[in-house]
């Protein structure tokens, strides 16, 4: 229990020292890592466990991922996002805050 202690307390000095505060949540909650962990957790299942066995090096698997990650952001049809993939989202969002954003300058 110490130890952990000791470990928490530098990491709060480290943390002080280079100006950077936790996110969200506190210490110990699982808010601060659940939209990373929830997605990592849909990459194990979809891509690593689900297309790949066996997967013959390295390289293939960085390869995979790049494919599905450009198929999450430009093909992936979002229900919350009125069923257009994220990129196109951003862009039209963008292009529609770009004359609001123009005139408030």
């Amino acid at each position: 229990m110490r130890q952990r202690y000791r470990r928490e307390v530098h990491a709060d000095d480290l943390a002080a020292e280079a100006g950077i505060a936790a996110s969200v949540g506190s210490r110990g909650d699982s808010y601060d890592n659940a939209l990373a962990e929830s997605f990592q957790g849909l990459y194990k299942a979809e891509l690593i466990r689900h297309r790949g066995q066996p997967w013959s090096g390295l390289d293939v698997v960085e390869h995979a991922t790049m494919d599905d990650v450009d198929w999450f952001n430009h093909r992936r049809l979002h229900r919350e996002l009125g069923m257009v993939p994220p990129a196109e989202f951003e862009v039209n969002y963008y292009a529609a805050a770009a004359p609001r954003l123009a005139a408030s300058q």
